[in-house]
């Protein structure tokens, strides 16, 4: 036998479960305040703007166009300028920036 009866008992314990899943946890909350957290605050602030646009508003979507809003509809669409007379439909989530901001009409 190459494990005596002592070091045998001794590596069973109740307590050494509880400290194998400490490095666990600590993994975890360090993922959670350097990449999740983050992530949450930015898609919160990124659909904060997209709520807040209102025609007038000059934009960037993903793809790189940059135009005015000219139309902001109900179901998730918006519809942008991008040239005199050249009117786009845009899924308001693709919404990347908004450039110039413009006040609400009253």
């Amino acid at each position: 036998m190459f494990v005596t009866p002592a070091y045998a008992q001794a590596a069973g314990g109740s307590s050494s479960a509880i400290l194998q899943f400490v490095p666990l946890i600590a993994i975890f909350a360090i993922m959670y305040f350097l990449m999740i957290r983050p992530q949450q605050k930015k898609l919160k602030e990124h659909k904060a703007m997209v709520a807040a646009l209102h025609r007038g508003d000059q934009v960037v979507t993903q793809g790189g166009l940059i135009g005015k809003v000219s139309k902001v509809k109900d179901n998730n669409e918006v519809e942008v300028e991008l040239a005199e007379g050249v009117k786009v439909r845009v899924v308001q989530s693709t919404i990347a920036q908004v450039l110039n901001k413009t006040e609400p009409a009253k």
